[in-house]
């Protein structure tokens, strides 16, 4: 009887430590947030890009020829003769219709815009390292990604609407016969190439974005009682 009897206080010991294990677990603080390695190149990745398609859209440099005295480029918004020192704008805010193509007027268009949509997200990715991880955290990292995958879309559309400028009188003055898509005596440029590169580049943010938002460190598991 006695054996019985100590028995079922074993057994109602046991459940009570067990019940107060689990509530205490319950109780147990959540582990912080830390930035997770994919947050971090995305915005390092983002900022830098920014930087590279502003100095491809004030770069002169889209298409060139250089020929001795005959040398000459061209940019979005910069024409510069016989050598680089010796540019001026195209048109500004002012004046944009003295862009001699319409194709390269569309052109700065789309890429002028992508690269403000770009900035904009890139800010957007820095204003997350500041939040606490939650909803508007994740929230905002989806939106900086879907603004990201515009500016793709729009800056690789003005890329491509670029070449049909090609067989303006101005370029056709320098680069001899040229037509759409085909630059004659001219050449692709540094500038037009670093616009390129930066939409490869750009193509993989939106990816990146989705696993940006803070992971969480679990507090170190407390082993069950059997």
């Amino acid at each position: 009887m006695h054996s019985l009897l100590e028995r079922k206080k074993k057994e109602a010991s046991a459940e009570l430590g067990f019940a107060e294990v689990q509530a205490g677990a319950l109780l147990l603080p959540r582990g912080p947030r830390m930035w997770s390695g994919v947050g971090c190149l995305w915005v390092l990745l983002s900022s830098c890009l920014v930087a590279v398609w502003s100095f491809s859209i004030i770069s002169p440099a889209w298409i060139v020829r250089v020929q001795g005295k005959d040398s000459a480029s061209f940019g979005l918004l910069w024409h510069c003769s016989e050598a680089v020192y010796n540019c001026y704008t195209f048109g500004s805010l002012g004046s944009f219709a003295d862009i001699p193509s319409g194709s390269w007027q569309t052109s700065a268009v789309l890429c002028s815009g992508g690269c403000v949509l770009l900035a904009t997200s890139a800010l957007l990715a820095i204003v997350t390292i500041f939040l606490p991880s939650g909803q508007c955290e994740k929230r905002i990292c989806t939106l900086a990604g879907y603004m990201q995958t515009t500016a793709v879309f729009i800056m690789a559309s003005g890329l491509l609407v670029y070449p049909f400028g090609l067989n303006s009188s101005i370029v056709r003055k320098y680069c001899g016969d040229s037509s759409i898509y085909h630059a004659a005596e001219c050449q692709i440029g540094w500038g037009y190439m670093l616009g390129i590169v930066g939409v490869m580049l750009a193509v993989f943010l939106p990816f990146f974005s989705k696993y940006a938002p803070k992971e969480s460190l679990s507090p170190t598991p407390i082993p069950a009682l059997l």
